[in-house]
């Protein structure tokens, strides 16, 4: 597993960083590339508006906090989450 930091680690909260992408894909191009078995994990600012481009960018794990804890329904913001 790879991590990507897509906030500065230490708060919740932040806004997600837009020029990571280019990192998570330059990663999962690797992947293919090397043929390796790897997962991606992505983990800050993930929210619904992020998510659908992190997993287009090829993350197949998303951390997501702040988005979760904020929500009115646990259940129902992850289960968004995962169909974006």
């Amino acid at each position: 597993m790879c991590l990507v930091m897509t906030v500065e680690p230490g708060k919740g909260g932040q806004v997600f960083l837009t020029d990571m992408l280019e990192k998570i894909k330059t990663l999962k191009q690797y992947v293919i590339e090397q043929n390796l078995d790897l997962d991606i994990e992505v983990d800050g600012g993930i929210n619904l508006k992020t998510a659908p481009s992190v997993k287009q960018a090829g993350a197949n794990i998303l951390v997501s906090g702040t988005a979760i804890i904020m929500a009115n329904d646990f259940k129902v913001i992850i289960d968004e989450l995962k169909s974006k």
